[in-house]
């Protein structure tokens, strides 16, 4: 059983959901990721997804578009961050680590090149934004040779068919977008959210997380009880922006922020259980 689906078996024999935590790799100084990614786990989450800062991240909003180029004038690329990743794995080896990116860099790599080395540093699973996964013919089969999941998003917009034929080369699980448009922007809408993940359900037995605009625990609670995972990534990338100059400050902030989501989270799901 792959660390990704472990975690998720862990957390369902729990009762609890699953909290997904995403920081860009290198922001805001290449040093700052490891402790990061470690006071991210010791405040309660579950899943780390790291971001391969790109130059044109056309899926993210504002404040994970100044990360990437936070981290990318500081000298990080896809070496930096599997570097990161294996030191991570220095002193943690159970939490599960996807990569977040796009296609781009993966590409200049080369796919068997890139699947190999995320393997070898620690990586459990790749989700690729600008992939869609009927033209993944290169990098799903490189993926799986490594025992690397394929993560794939689905937007508000996917039809039925088209979400079941994501699903079928879908591994770890399925990444819902919660809202049309880039990441960090909008308000939710709880019932229209419910429908589309009753319809992935219907396709898929992978666990279905939900990500983009979620902002606090509140909101963690309320998509807790309707997904099986809650992806946040703008509302912790905007407290590492207010303290880029001190790494004792950014840690306090981030591990107040997973704090509340992951207690948000918890309460939730405790309360809707009968």
């Amino acid at each position: 059983m792959s660390r990704i689906a472990h975690r998720f078996a862990q957390r369902r024999a729990e009762g609890r959901g699953t909290l997904v935590t995403y920081v860009t790799g290198g922001d805001p100084k290449p040093q700052a990721t490891v402790p990061i990614m470690h006071r991210l786990v010791a405040s309660g989450a579950d899943i780390l997804e790291v971001g391969m800062p790109f130059s044109d991240p056309m899926a993210d909003g504002p404040v994970v578009q100044a990360a990437c180029d936070r981290a990318l004038a500081g000298g990080t690329g896809i070496a930096g961050v599997l570097e990161m990743i294996r030191e991570f794995r220095r002193e943690d080896q159970d939490t599960p680590v996807v990569l977040m990116g796009y296609l781009n860099p993966i590409e200049q790599t080369g796919y068997l090149a890139f699947a190999r080395a995320a393997a070898a540093a620690g990586v459990d699973g790749v989700l690729t934004v600008d992939l869609p996964p009927e033209e993944g013919h290169e990098l799903i089969p490189a993926l799986t040779a490594h025992d690397l999941d394929p993560i794939w998003l689905i937007a508000p917009t996917t039809s039925d068919s088209r979400i079941q034929a994501i699903c079928e080369q879908a591994s770890g699980f399925v990444y819902y977008v919660s809202l049309k448009g880039v990441t960090g922007v909008a308000s939710l809408d709880f019932e229209r959210i419910t429908g589309h993940v009753e319809a992935i359900r219907r396709a898929t037995q992978l666990p279905v997380g939900v990500g983009f605009g979620v902002r606090d625990g509140n909101d963690a609670g309320r998509l807790g009880q309707l997904a099986d995972a809650v992806v946040v990534g703008s509302a912790i990338v905007s407290r590492i922006a207010e303290h880029t100059d001190d790494l004792d400050a950014l840690l306090a902030a981030v591990g107040e922020v997973v704090t509340d989501l992951r207690q948000g989270l918890d309460t939730a799901r405790l309360e809707a259980t009968p």
